[in-house]
């Protein structure tokens, strides 16, 4: 292998496959630049970010003292009672949320404080998760990760999901990146963020013992399902959800062409009744349950098989079948490809990927190895344009820091569009370039680049800089632009909206 093909090779390893290069990253990467990714496939899991992070049921449980705060509010309000202050009452002042309430004027509204603690609790969670992948040396084992945080979407669009988005991603994604898939999949799906995000926790099957005591106007079956009343007062109604299993297929699983029918996502919709997340009475409350009382019973055909399975095993074999499908094996090799490679990639490299999780019945370990070992991932052609994530991040490791906090990634990623764990739908956030190309957008991104710049060169030579950001990629005409920038921060400002920089 010549030269200059191990150095640009080595440039690909960490800006194509990777989320960026820090100062000395493309150097590590020169001896065996494949062997560089292979090292970062852990089968143990993705890296957490830091911090001790709540478990997803805590959050729940702080979603639903909120709940309870905003219920009493309005009942006061609305008979004009206002209870006396209990003695020792007094407001915590350690309490960082308390303390901000308190200088906004909340510290006796309980609603805000409360509020005020979920909002930063989000916050905490992402810029956690944009820290760890401004820092990490393993960035093609995070980009891997942050792949299938978007395939299976869930979405701070939704109050009570935005509490547990974080979580999500730390107790179902992370653990399950590199094993497989049916794994992944399973916990993905039963996961409390989930079950919010798509309305599970509303559907009830409309033959269930829950809905037959619920149209009778109470009883037992009515009682035991009541214990989700955390569904947050939300079913009006009884009856079949089917958003979950609809997007099971649909996103997460065969694809919009994978051969199944309405009646089919009808049939999975209805072996997944029961899948729930629990309340007060349950003992357990946010965690995910079963409830037997508002399963549907019946044997379900789905896509031509028959499952006689009782109670959950009936949806878990479902979700086993669906993992094994090969229309799921096409489906998503051909967004892997498409999320690392190129906008419309090659055949070639789809059925390489396609051929390796067939072949592994899903294991993602090998999958990956197969994306890092096919020939057509090192074109050295950029194809794919960075998301604003992928930009502000990128940003912050060529520059070898880190954001301090969320203000810092925050407003910029939302003015980018593309707001902190706010995926506009459960498709998840798109990754072609048309999606982030618009002008008003590039003009936004040099906004960014002038106002990070100037905070973060200091006395660096641009030059340097942008020889550690892309190796063998920058060009003999960016490298002459910012060797006759007019200041260090205007020639790093250069490299950060250079073609080579913005794509990768």
């Amino acid at each position: 292998m010549a030269l200059a093909d191990q150095d640009m090779k080595a440039a690909i390893a960490v800006t194509r496959f990777g989320l960026g290069a820090r100062p000395g990253e493309i150097d590590q990467a020169r001896r065996d630049p494949q062997g560089f990714l292979k090292d970062q496939i852990r089968r143990s899991g993705a890296d957490q970010p830091a911090g001790a992070a709540p478990t997803s049921a805590q959050r729940m449980a702080e979603f639903r003292e909120y709940q309870r705060e905003r219920r009493e509010l309005r009942i006061e309000k609305a008979s004009d009672v206002r209870p006396p202050k209990p003695a020792g009452a007094a407001m915590d002042a350690t309490d960082p949320a308390m303390a901000a309430a308190a200088a906004k004027g909340d510290a006796r509204d309980p609603v805000k404080v409360v509020g005020n603690m979920l909002r930063k609790d989000i916050s905490e969670d992402f810029t956690a998760r944009i820290q760890l992948a401004a820092t990490t040396d393993a960035g093609f084992r995070e980009r891997w990760t942050l792949f299938w945080a978007n395939h299976f979407t869930v979405s701070a669009t939704k109050a009570i999901t935005g509490t547990v988005v974080g979580p999500f991603e730390e107790e179902a994604i992370r653990p399950h990146a590199f094993g497989r898939f049916d794994d992944l999949l399973g916990a993905a799906e039963t996961h409390p963020a989930m079950l919010t995000y798509l309305d599970q926790i509303q559907s009830i099957g409309p033959d269930s013992q829950a809905a037959q005591a619920m149209r009778n106007g109470g009883g037992r079956g009515a009682g035991a399902f009541g214990g989700a009343r955390l569904q947050l007062a939300a079913q009006r109604t009884v009856g079949l959800n089917e958003n979950l299993a609809r997007e099971i297929m649909e996103l997460h699983t065969v694809g919009v062409n994978g051969g199944y029918t309405q009646a089919d996502v009808t049939e999975f919709a209805r072996a997944m009744t029961g899948i729930s997340i629990g309340g007060e009475r349950d003992g357990a409350y946010g965690a995910p349950v079963f409830r037997v009382q508002a399963h549907e019973p019946g044997e379900r055909t789905v896509m031509g098989v028959r499952y006689d399975q009782r109670g959950k095993d009936q949806a878990n074999a479902i979700l086993t079948d669906l993992a094994a499908k090969p229309q799921t094996a096409r489906f998503i090799c051909a967004k892997l490809a498409r999320h690392f490679v190129a906008d419309d990639p090659s055949p070639a490299l789809v059925a390489r990927l396609e051929a390796a999780w067939t072949g592994s019945r899903g294991d993602l370990a090998t999958v990956a190895d197969a994306l890092v070992s096919a020939p057509e991932a090192w074109d050295p052609t950029p194809a794919k344009f960075k998301t604003p994530y992928e930009f502000i991040v990128s940003s912050f490791r060529a520059a070898g820091g880190s954001p301090m906090g969320f203000q810092q990634v925050g407003p910029i990623l939302t003015s980018l569009g593309q707001k902190p764990f706010s995926a506009p739908s459960p498709k998840g956030w798109p990754e072609d370039a048309q999606s982030w190309a618009a002008p008003d957008a590039i003009v936004k991104r040099m906004q960014f680049a002038q106002a990070f710049s100037a905070g973060a060169v200091h006395d660096r030579d641009p030059k340097a800089l942008a020889a550690d950001a892309l190796g063998e990629r920058l060009s003999p005409e960016t490298a002459k632009a910012i060797a006759r920038a007019e200041s260090r921060p205007e020639g790093f400002a250069l490299l950060l909206m250079s073609p080579e920089f913005q794509r990768r």
